[in-house]
């Protein structure tokens, strides 16, 4: 089985978490996993094709905002707070207030 790369909490730069923050899509993608904590990849209703949904969990993974646990042939995904708030403390506050509807 093949591991997943995931950077450490001193490697995670702030121009790839703000990267992986500016697509709509992983926006709401973060939003619904600070709501619901850890999820099955499958378990989210996001209706976008199952290629472009990998590759933004792909983009929010290799830059630091999101943590993949893989559980037989289940992936189970999270937002890696603790790691985001030491790095960058407050920008998850304002990522999550600045997607809420006026």
């Amino acid at each position: 089985m093949r591991t997943l790369y995931h950077p450490n909490r001193e490697e995670i730069q702030f121009s790839s978490v703000l990267y992986a923050l500016s697509d709509q899509i992983r926006l709401q993608i973060v939003t619904m996993l600070l709501e619901k904590n850890e999820q099955s990849c499958g378990a989210l209703n996001i209706p976008i094709a199952k290629s472009t949904l990998s590759h933004h969990f792909k983009v929010l993974r290799e830059s630091g905002v999101m943590y993949t646990r893989l559980e037989g042939t289940q992936r189970f995904i999270s937002i890696r707070e603790e790691d985001l708030n030491a790095r960058f403390p407050g920008l998850l506050d304002v990522v999550v207030h600045a997607t809420e509807p006026y």
